[in-house]
This record gives C-alpha cells, structure tokens and sequence, in this order.
C-alpha cells in the first residue's frame, strides 16, 4: 500500500514510517519542518514539506502522493508540560485535529484516499461517572471543566468527522497517556517535577488513568493501517490505574520523595478544577476491542514495567 504519513516526525510517526516501511509499503512523510525531511527520507520514506493547516498545500501533497490510507499523527504539544494553562498549551493542536483533518480529507478527496487513521484520546474525555474503566460505545463527558472544554470540541469533532465522512473508511485510535524516550510522563520536565514533589496526590487521587508506550501505539497504528475496520479503537495498556497507585511507584522509580497530598480546595486555586478532575475523577479505558478487532498486543503490558524500562534507559 501507499501510506501518507502526516506528522512523520512527531512521536508516533517517526517510529510508525520504518515500522511500515519495513512491512513493504510505500510512504510519503509530510512535515512542516524542512530541517526534519532527511529524517523521512533516511527512514526510507518520501518527504514532503508542508503546512497542513494551509488548505492548498495540503490538498496538493495528498493529490500528488494519491495514497491508499491517510495517518494523521499530527500535534503540537511544546507546552503541554505546563497543564495548568491546558487551553494555551493545546490550541496549536486542536487546530491540527480540525483544519488539519479538514485538509487531508480535501485531499483524500481529490485522490480518490479510500481510508484515513487518526490520532485521538483516550481518559479524561470520557464521562465523569460510573465505573473506572471505559469502553468506546460508553458516553464522553457532557460537561468538561472549561480548560478542557477547547480541547475536548476538537476531538469531538475530529471523532466524528473522521467516522462519517462519505465514502472515507475512517479509523480512530485513542492512545493512553504517552511515555517513551523524549515524551510524555517519562521526559525530563515532568521528570523534574516529580523529583522537585511538584506533582501532588489530589484528594483522594482516585482519578483513573491508561498509560500506553509509544512504541506499541506505533505497532496499533500499523496494524489499524493494514486491516482494521472503521471506527473507534482505545488503544492503551493492560494496566489502568488510578493516580494514587501509579504516581507515588513513578516518584519512588525516580529515587524521589513520596509526592505531598494536598485537598482539592487548595488544588483547584493552585492548579485549576481541570487538574483536580483529571486527579480525582478521570476515567481510563479498556484495550479489549482493540485486541480482539486488531488482533494488537500492547509490548509493554503494564506501565510498571515500562515506565522501569524507559527510565533505566536514562541512567
């Protein structure tokens, strides 16, 4: 197959195109960044340089390449370490998630692209009651605090978007919680943080949350490319658990201190009531579909092990 790589540099592209260049399949990596297009073509893939929020741009990339299936892996999260300004940090990407997916369906359109994959989320966008674990038939949350509120229109909008636009197969992997080499909860800011007890226990820390190496959200993605079926897929560990057990082992792994505790009074005026939901009511969710319809096994089953990897990696 001919695969269109949008955000072939990013987290999940940048090991997705050797993963499928591997396989036998033709790629062509878009990225805005011409600094970053000899990382496409060292990987075996085309490179194409171009702003996926310039509509033009777009529409020509995806018509000259004229794909089989479109991935959209694109984000642009340089500040989302700093989650308490959570609207600022995700506008760059909740733009990617709407123009940028309207973009590449132009362009699926003009090439006559019978298949799109997309990234979503998995956890907080999920309904703030019932039981812990979720699966995608269970509701979103109808009323999110208002930092999430941006963020959660615009994957709302890409989830539907994706999954009833005529005569596209449209795909949506919601990934957990990234960690891995240079992202997420195991990069160096969140790192110090931890190390610095920055990062608290809420309340009763009973928010729940799915964690997901972003190695095997590469592999889901591949398989999801190569067979699966249109719809939603949560694409997460073996493991979801809650804030109280999984950030005390983090710190601990870190030869940090036990994190403070401090009640959600006082986190919602340092923090945001945004935080102290993800805290104390998020909800995680369950990779049965994903593995009975994708056949996909996650490598790093449980983040206990694979949090112990990544940071072993760093010492």
């Amino acid at each position: 197959m001919r695969v269109f790589v949008a955000g072939a540099t990013g987290a999940v592209g940048r090991r997705l195109v050797p993963l499928l260049i591997g396989a036998g399949h033709s790629v062509v990596g878009l990225t805005r960044a011409p600094d970053k297009a000899d990382a496409i073509r060292d990987a075996g893939a085309e490179a194409v340089v171009a702003d996926a929020l310039n509509r033009a741009a777009t529409v020509a990339a995806v018509a000259r390449a004229r794909p089989d299936v479109i991935v959209h892996e694109m984000t642009l999260l340089s500040a989302a370490n700093d989650l308490r300004r959570f609207s600022r940090a995700f506008a760059a990407t909740n733009r990617l998630r709407t123009e940028g997916l309207n973009n590449l369906l132009a362009g699926a359109k003009q090439a006559g692209t019978p298949r799109i994959v997309v990234q979503s989320f998995c956890g907080w966008p999920y309904a703030r009651e019932g039981g812990p674990v979720k699966s995608e038939d269970d509701p979103l949350d109808p009323a999110p605090p208002r930092q999430l509120r941006e963020a959660f229109q615009a994957i709302r909008y890409l989830e539907r978007v994706t999954t009833t636009t005529p005569g596209v197969d449209g795909i949506v992997l919601r990934y957990g919680a990234f960690y891995g080499p240079g992202t997420g909860l195991c990069d160096g800011p969140m790192i110090e943080q931890l190390r610095r007890r920055r990062v608290p226990l809420i309340g009763d820390a009973n928010g729940w949350w799915s964690f997901l190496h972003v190695d095997d959200a590469a592999a889901a993605t591949a398989i999801a490319i190569e067979r699966g079926a249109a719809g939603i897929y949560n694409i997460v560990d073996d493991e979801p658990a809650p804030v109280r057990d999984w950030l005390p082992i983090l710190a601990s792994m870190l030869g940090a201190r036990p994190p403070w505790h401090i009640p959600k009074w006082l986190a919602r005026i340092a923090a945001g009531e945004h935080i102290v939901a993800m805290m104390t009511e998020a909800r995680a969710g369950s990779n049965a579909k994903a593995k009975r319809d994708l056949a996909w096994q996650p490598k790093h089953a449980s983040w206990r092990q694979g949090f112990a990897e990544v940071l072993s990696l760093r010492e």
